[in-house]
């Protein structure tokens, strides 16, 4: 390794911790989050993305259109399709989101949003960044919530990821110091961490969760995990009817699968790597990642998503319209509860669990030996007519 390779290193560190610096200083300046009730016309983005994603997400945004017909008849709630945010588009201006499709996406209060694909090592396509990691940075969606229920197994939880930090924020912008030393980076803020915490506490709370868990490798990754763990402790002593304890995150994963303990567990408080894995395990235990929906929150925009990806595949074999809509109609669930539609949640997520686990009239398979998307969305919706 030669000095010029640890001086243009050590340079590039420079820059990513003066830019992280001027990020901590923005998200500080945010102080108060929306309030729908308060606007007079709310704007939902329908932005498909990749692969099923359109397909997923316009059955998704049929069944709101059918839950808010007055409010869309009357003007109050507009949905904007949104187009442009495909791997090509964005391979074609080499941004993770186009510069055009960005300013649509600000022009909307709340986003429903298809799954998208992220280039990998030795796909082929060049380093481009996640559209969804980008979209948390430039949106500040710095909560991603998900929950999972699963009532015969006496499993209730809540997940508040961190979003905007830790391993992910800045992970296209590691460092090759030369052909055998490489770098990436985590950042932790006291802001971030705060906020999460407070978001997480605060659901508790509201909802009678007597539990938050935080999750964290505080004793091997020491600073950025040690200031994660302290603050949300610190948040913690805020709220005294509620029990905090901690937990290190390989532990929890055995945990989560141990009949005996994961009952135990109400809110998890997550950085941003640890929550994307655990939330898929999580996921599992409700029959799967194409069941489980996700709210991206922040204090001026929301985002909600499957947690699945893009599946080329039953796009490449002409599957697309056998793709399971329920990742996108639970992310529906907690778009209207955002929005203070509760009662049309209530009767979705109802109607969802009717339609999932109890009748199970129609069955998605992916293939043509099941239902297609649209006829699952609308019984969903007939369904929902019923109750």
């Amino acid at each position: 390794m030669t000095e010029e390779n640890i001086k243009a290193a050590v340079k590039k560190f420079e820059a990513l911790v003066r830019e992280q610096a001027e990020r901590n200083e923005k998200i500080k300046s945010v102080k108060d989050f929306v309030d729908y009730e308060k606007l007079d016309k709310i704007t939902i983005g329908v932005c498909g993305g990749d692969g099923i994603g359109p397909t997923i997400t316009q059955e998704a945004a049929s069944v709101l259109k059918y839950l808010l017909k007055d409010d869309v008849e009357s003007g109050r709630i507009v949905f904007k399709n949104i187009d442009g945010l495909t791997i090509e588009n964005r391979i074609k201006v080499m941004k993770a989101i186009p510069d055009d499709v960005l300013e649509e996406l600000k022009s909307c209060d709340v986003i429903l949003k298809g799954p998208t694909t992220t280039p990998q090592q030795g796909d082929g396509l060049p380093n481009i960044e996640s559209a969804n990691v980008a979209m948390r940075k430039a949106l500040d969606l710095f909560a991603n919530v998900r929950p999972v229920k699963v009532p015969s197994e006496g499993i209730d939880w809540t997940f508040f990821r961190e979003n905007t930090e830790g391993a992910y924020a800045v992970g296209s912008k590691g460092v090759n110091v030369d052909d055998e030393l490489a770098f990436d980076f985590v950042v932790t803020t006291t802001e971030g961490c705060q906020r999460i915490a407070r978001l997480a506490y605060d659901f508790a709370r509201r909802n009678k969760k007597d539990r938050v868990s935080i999750i964290q490798k505080a004793n091997v990754i020491k600073t950025t995990d040690g200031k994660f763990l302290n603050l949300c402790k610190e948040i913690g002593k805020e709220y005294p009817e509620i029990t905090t304890d901690e937990w290190y995150i390989d532990i929890t994963t055995a945990k989560l699968i141990d009949p005996k303990r994961r009952t135990d567990f109400k809110v998890f408080i997550l950085p941003n790597l640890y929550g994307d894995i655990i939330t898929d395990e999580a996921a599992e235990f409700q029959g799967g990642v194409g069941t489980a929906g996700s709210a991206n929150i922040g204090k001026k925009y929301a985002m909600f998503e499957a947690i699945h990806g893009s599946a080329p595949r039953m796009v490449k074999e002409g599957r697309a319209q056998y793709a399971d809509p329920c990742s996108m109609l639970r992310a529906a669930v907690m778009l209207l509860s955002h929005i203070g539609k509760q009662d049309e949640a209530d009767k979705l997520e109802k109607a969802l669990d009717i339609c999932m686990f109890k009748e199970k009239k129609l069955r998605i398979t992916g293939r043509d030996t099941g239902c297609t998307c649209r006829e699952f969305g609308r019984y969903v919706m007939d369904t929902v007519e019923s109750l």
